[in-house]
């Protein structure tokens, strides 16, 4: 079965530093989210402004055709922040899809925006994306994972979990 692996959450919580080192691992390709969004909505959220559905719609499309085009899989980062968005997701893709969440503290958040330098997302935004985020209550497809654990120890949690479904 390929992997087809999409690690979401909110701005700063590490996306492509975990699903770098997932697609390293498994020896597949690794897709930045970010690096899809369209210019015209880079400039919104560099200048502070939410994306909106409409902004999303394209993106997540675009995010789930790139995961498709890699016939053995491969590894994305998605905020991927409402149900739908993962919906989405999830018919773009198919039913071997999954998600990691990462998930942190709202202070580790704004800590990590803050401190980070050459990215377009400004921690004024962390409070929507924190706002627009919902959490996958009851989504088999989707393995929290708590952030602040060393990434030697998110690597294992996500391979035993994949292991297991």
């Amino acid at each position: 079965m390929a992997i087809r692996l999409i690690v979401m959450g909110v701005s700063g919580c590490g996306k492509s530093t975990l699903g770098e080192a997932l697609a390293a691992r498994w020896s597949t390709p690794f897709i930045e989210g970010d690096a899809l969004h369209a210019p015209e909505s880079v400039r919104k959220m560099a200048a502070g402004i939410a994306l909106e559905d409409a902004d999303r719609w394209p993106w997540l499309d675009r995010i789930g055709s790139a995961l498709l085009g890699h016939g053995k899989g491969a590894v994305a980062s998605c905020s991927a922040l409402r149900r739908i968005y993962r919906d989405r997701l999830r018919q773009a893709v198919g039913p071997d899809l999954q998600f990691v969440m990462i998930d942190l503290p709202r202070a580790v958040l704004e800590r990590r925006m803050t401190e980070r330098t050459g990215h377009y997302m400004p921690p004024a935004l962390l409070d929507s994306q924190l706002r627009t985020l919902e959490r996958p209550e009851g989504e088999n497809d989707v393995l929290v994972l708590d952030g602040r654990e060393p990434m030697d120890a998110l690597l294992q949690t996500v391979e035993q979990w994949r292991a297991d479904t």
